[in-house]
């Protein structure tokens, strides 16, 4: 890649990072020095987080570790922040996207507000809103920036809830009424001799991937437009050093260890195309969204992004020329957030108040599992998981009354795996709440509507069209997919019960309320007639799991075949 003509870039070597945690009981040994400032110069620290997802607790599991090295929990990642902010008094921290949303019970129970207390705690500078900061849509959203009671649940932690004392950026989500951005599109930070400016905004697509009912008052304009059309006005006020808080990102070759996350690899996807088509002011782009661990120089620009669940955090320090007002030199590092250093105090007791609150209800168990059910698909796209949430959706639907036939569930919502094994003080093979809360952290409940089978064909080829994901299909429907097949034409041999589907036939169909708004892009589901709701998604597979009590078993796998 190019090396921009502006400034020096360099990515720190991970094997440099493991080195110093090796070298003390820190995973950060004593708090580097930056050395003296030059009359010349001020040197900036950004420490950039992405797709954090509430993870108060150490994650479990791979979404716990960096490679082999575990990773993750609030208290840690505060220790860790405390501890390269001490290296530089000119330091800002910043999220790009995903602070909260799809977030495990001790969270979302509450509705979040601990994730922005946590943050809070932590000085989080700016979070530039994500896709899943509009899971509960933009009123829930100002309330998290603004405080107040939830507007059904109350207070209920017992106290009242004073909202995010860092900002929101929303640089291109705009009231469709006014124009105007719901939160600020960029802030402007003033150092010695410098300014440095944050525009924040979250991928173009939100629209597609959340419940469209909470977002019916805004549009989601396009990334590079929306930042190209800012930086003559940041260059007006004196801004040359230009970070993008972009709640966007892409994929990378290089597998997630310790050994790649300072490293590029081949990238592919929208953020190598945004970077590319961007205003060549833009220094630093902080990206998420995807989940990536990468440390580029793409056109010109340093491209970031930190995996998710604060397992990593990255240190970016530029050095700013006071004349020019832009970087000499950006050195990157992302740093495993590592669970030997002392958890910081404050946050653990925040936790713990959480904890307490939320454990009758994530330590109740409901029900039973054979073996690990997984989340993780076959060739076809079909996970066992996937399997059994539709099949317990369907199951919730029929015992309501509403005729269901057939169930579809988007794979983007099983968030976690099934596991046999105990994860606290359950038996083997006992689900708890928290757990299968885990699985499906929305709150979506269902609905059932009638479709034709032509509907339900046209939906099917909505999956190779612009549909996010294969849908996870109830037992006793079926059908095979064709990749050579052209687009439209993908899908045949569709059953139910063993007789092909009728296209002039109407049947019942269950979904969860995101899918039947239209989410993932099945506006399909938007032709539903004779719409009944039902129970929120977690109820039914607790019903499910209640209606087996020798235990579920892994889905087949056998309901899609595909053939080339």
């Amino acid at each position: 890649m190019p090396v921009n003509d502006r400034f020096r870039w360099a990515a720190l070597g991970a094997a440099a990072a493991l080195l110093t945690a090796a070298a003390a009981p820190s995973a950060l040994a004593a708090p580097e020095k930056k050395g003296p400032t030059k009359a010349a110069t001020t040197e900036v620290q950004l420490l950039g987080l992405n797709d954090f997802h509430g993870a108060l607790e150490p994650p479990s599991g791979s979404s716990g570790r960096i490679g082999s090295t575990n990773a993750g929990g609030a208290a840690y990642l505060a220790t860790h922040v405390r501890e390269l902010r001490a290296t530089n008094p000119n330091t800002l921290f910043v999220s790009a996207g995903d602070l909260i949303g799809a977030t495990p019970l001790v969270s979302a129970l509450f509705h979040d507000e601990p994730t922005i207390e946590a943050a809070n705690l932590m000085d989080l500078d700016f979070n530039a809103v994500g896709n899943h900061e509009f899971d509960e849509g933009v009123d829930e959203l100002l309330r998290m920036q603004e405080g107040g009671c939830h507007p059904v649940d109350g207070c209920q932690d017992g106290d009242g809830f004073g909202g995010a004392e860092f900002d929101f950026l929303a640089a291109n989500v705009k009231y469709k009424s006014t124009g105007d951005t719901i939160f600020p599109p960029y802030a402007i930070e003033k150092f010695k001799g410098v300014k440095v400016g944050l525009i924040g905004m979250t991928t173009k697509v939100t629209p597609a991937i959340v419940s469209p009912a909470g977002i019916s008052s805004v549009d989601f304009l396009d990334e590079v437009e929306t930042v190209n059309a800012l930086v003559p006005h940041l260059k007006k006020k004196g801004v040359r050093t230009i970070v993008v808080l972009l709640h966007e990102g892409g994929s990378t070759s290089n597998p997630l260890n310790e050994t790649t996350i300072n490293s590029c690899g081949t990238t592919t996807g929208r953020v190598p195309q945004i970077a590319s088509a961007l205003d060549d002011e833009v220094d630093v782009m902080i990206t998420g969204h995807t989940n990536w661990a990468v440390n580029c120089e793409i056109d010109g620009k340093v491209v970031t992004g930190a995996a998710s669940n604060g397992r990593l955090i990255t240190d970016i320090d530029m050095t700013l020329s006071r004349a020019t007002k832009q970087p000499t030199e950006i050195l990157v590092n992302n740093r495993i957030v590592t669970r030997t250093v002392d958890p910081a105090a404050d946050l653990t007791t925040l936790i713990s108040k959480y904890q307490t609150a939320s454990a009758p209800f994530a330590n109740r168990v409901i029900g039973r599992i054979t073996a690990d059910i997984l989340r993780a698909a076959n060739a076809a796209g079909e996970s066992s998981l996937g399997d059994r949430i539709a099949d317990a959706q369907n199951f919730d639907a029929q015992q309501a009354g509403t005729g269901s036939q057939i169930a579809f569930m988007n794979a983007g919502g099983i968030r976690a795996d099934l596991l046999y094994a105990p994860s606290g003080g359950e038996q083997p093979g006992e689900v708890t709440y928290g757990e299968a809360f885990a699985v499906q952290p929305f709150g979506n409940s269902l609905v059932t509507m009638s479709l034709t089978g032509q509907q339900i064909d046209a939906l099917l080829e909505q999956q190779f069209t612009g549909g996010n994901g294969i849908l996870q299909v109830s037992e006793g429907f079926s059908y095979r997919r064709s990749d050579s097949a052209p687009a439209g034409s993908k899908v045949d041999n569709i059953t139910l019960n063993g007789a092909p589907l009728d296209a002039a036939a109407t049947y019942r169909v269950t979904v969860n309320s995101f899918l039947a708004d239209g989410g993932d892009n099945y506006s399909v589901l938007l032709e539903g007639t004779d719409r009944v709701p039902g129970n929120v998604d977690t109820d039914a597979f607790e019903n499910y799991l209640l209606a087996n009590p020798a235990g579920i078993a892994p889905g087949p796998q056998d309901r899609i075949i595909r053939v080339p």
